[in-house]
């Protein structure tokens, strides 16, 4: 780890953005702050439908607001999530503690992977009310690619943000005991023989 740790170099270092920008975790990263982007983008632009007799809209989800309503909550709070680790991972090598540096890589797992199963159960919602739905009330098929594109990216989103997990997990087990280690005890005695 070129006497990092928990994944970065020594504190202080310069921003490299092409280097960044290379990083697997960033380009996961982005890619889940895309898929996030068309789940949310998706469901509010088409997801709602309304016919002529009616005059109150419903979730093209087999009419269940629910469906949409989370999968438009999932979507913007994991965008936002992205844009904050996305500048937890700018910040990173400038933290100089390996302590909070340990936080933010566990902080790093846990919401990861908290997001993988979102998108899991967002997934699978998703295509539940999409398969029950009755597509004789929507003859023209109106938001039908939305709905479908919102389940497709979900399901993209449960990779992206597993494979984070993963990164994350990897980053925390190659560790600097030692370094950890002076860190806590910066002068300790050799051992008597």
């Amino acid at each position: 780890m070129e006497g990092g740790a928990y994944g970065a170099g020594k504190a202080g270092g310069a921003f490299d953005p092409q280097t960044f920008f290379r990083q697997p975790h960033t380009v996961l990263r982005v890619l889940s702050w895309v898929f996030s982007i068309v789940v949310f983008g998706s469901i509010v632009n088409e997801g709602y439908l309304n016919s002529p007799s009616e005059v109150e809209e419903h979730c093209i989800f087999n009419r269940n607001h629910n469906a949409c309503n989370y999968g438009i909550t999932v979507g913007v709070l994991a965008f936002l999530s992205c844009l904050l680790y996305l500048a937890l991972d700018v910040y990173f090598p400038q933290i100089s503690s390996v302590k909070d540096r340990k936080k933010a890589v566990l902080s790093d797992i846990g919401v990861s992977a908290f997001w993988a199963f979102l998108w899991f159960v967002g997934f699978c919602f998703l295509a539940n009310q999409w398969q029950v739905s009755k597509h004789e009330n929507n003859p023209l098929n109106e938001g039908a690619d939305a709905a479908r594109a919102a389940i497709t990216f979900s399901f993209f989103s449960i990779f992206t943000w597993g494979l984070l997990t993963f990164l994350a997990f990897r980053r925390f087990r190659h560790i600097s005991f030692q370094e950890e280690y002076n860190t806590l005890f910066p002068s300790s005695p050799a051992p008597l023989p």
